[in-house]
């Protein structure tokens, strides 16, 4: 039991560390490049619309 605890708690750690470098090296790039940043607010508005569509399909 300790082991699997252990197993996943380490999972939990290099998830979160992952995260964290791709998400300062995600805001360094968006400083230094003005089309790339537009770009993402794009694709993070569409994905916005598709969730509301799949959330209105479910009702």
């Amino acid at each position: 039991m300790y082991k699997q605890t252990m197993g996943f708690v380490k999972g939990i750690g290099t998830g979160m560390v992952a995260g964290i470098a791709v998400a300062s090296i995600g805001n360094r790039m968006m400083k230094d490049n003005k089309h790339l940043k537009r770009n993402a607010n794009k694709a993070m508005h569409a994905v916005g619309s598709l969730l509301d569509n799949v959330e209105v399909m479910f009702r």
